[in-house]
């Protein structure tokens, strides 16, 4: 299946997605690019990895907030420019956020980054370093010049993702609050704010859930809104006799009540299973930050941190995906 049927996506079209077919002999939903990673580790001279970065159309072509960990293994975020969503040009100096709150603005660290077009600007969420990592706020409107605003929670959280568009009037986020290490547990939540700046109303949302989501999951790419409801990419996180391994799921979620879960796979729908996913400086890790959707076909591009060391790209068509989260789901 190459197309969708009807328009599943309640988006945008995006014509020049990024895109290869699916294989003939691929047995699952999601197939990844024959030409990954699509950003190696040393793009950037001082780069010691780049992974778990965000990606959004933008001028008819791409760009992105990336996570660089650099040759002093300081975790920063740069921006990037793509003309095809493949072949990237990142800036090599980080991202300097303007902030009017200097306690605020201090940097100390940024990584994990999600981008989401909001209104009238490109709103990027990260973990941000503020005695301890916690959710960091801040947006663009041309990816030169970036401002920070308020974080979102008080320290410990990661995976703040927020939603495109308001939810009952009000703006709202999934994140999973954590510990100040490498934490080893981890539920989604959702929260809402009236002005991107106080959050609240948290409401639990969905927990570990056996097998290869079994110790911490973490909500993904900015969710996709559809005609079956909220579709949520997460990863899962299993621990092994040798460490965690990151894999990758899908749910979807009720409209106007978004912390409802309605379906969700049981199975993973990708998992560190290639050489650069298995290989790294984490070994197996498949870590979904973004996603590029085209209404018109339905097709959707991930893309995802392989080994917390280079980015890979992946594909899937929505309604099949769909069928597959709603034929092997466990709530």
């Amino acid at each position: 299946m190459t197309h969708s049927t009807s328009r599943t996506i309640l988006g945008s079209d995006l014509p020049n997605i990024p895109w290869e077919e699916k294989p003939a002999d691929c047995k699952g939903v999601v197939w990844r690019y024959s030409g990954n990673p699509v950003i190696p580790r040393d793009l950037l001279p001082t780069s010691n990895s780049i992974f778990n970065s965000a990606v959004v159309p933008f001028d008819g072509e791409f760009a992105g907030v990336f996570r660089v960990d650099d040759t002093c293994r300081n975790m920063q975020l740069h921006s990037g420019r793509s003309k095809d969503g493949i072949t990237w040009e990142l800036s090599p100096e980080r991202i300097h956020f303007v902030c009017d709150d200097p306690e605020v603005g201090q940097w100390q660290y940024g990584y994990d980054p999600r981008v989401c077009w909001l209104e009238d600007r490109y709103y990027i969420t990260w973990c941000n370093g503020y005695h301890g990592p916690t959710i960091g706020v801040g947006y663009t409107y041309d990816f030169e010049t970036f401002r920070q605003i308020e974080n979102a929670f008080l320290p410990f959280n990661r995976n703040g993702v927020l939603f495109p568009r308001k939810i009952n009037g009000k703006y709202a986020m999934y994140s999973r609050p954590s510990d100040n290490g490498h934490t080893p547990f981890g539920d989604i939540y959702y929260s809402e704010s009236p002005d991107m700046c106080h959050w609240g109303k948290h409401r639990f949302v969905m927990r570990p859930n056996g097998g290869w989501q079994s110790t911490k999951i973490g909500a993904g790419p900015t969710p996709i809104e559809t005609t079956e409801g909220w579709l949520l990419v997460y990863h899962g996180v299993l621990t092994s006799c040798n460490g965690f391994v990151y894999s990758t799921g899908a749910a979807l979620l009720d409209i106007d009540q978004p912390w409802k879960v309605m379906y969700r796979t049981a199975p993973y729908i990708m998992s560190p299973q290639t050489i650069y996913e298995c290989v790294g400086d984490v070994p197996n890790v498949a870590f979904p930050c973004a996603a590029l959707t085209d209404a018109a076909t339905g097709r959707i591009a991930f893309y995802y941190g392989c080994a917390d060391t280079v980015t890979g790209l992946a594909f899937a068509q929505v309604d099949e995906l769909i069928a597959f989260v709603k034929a092997n789901s466990r709530v």
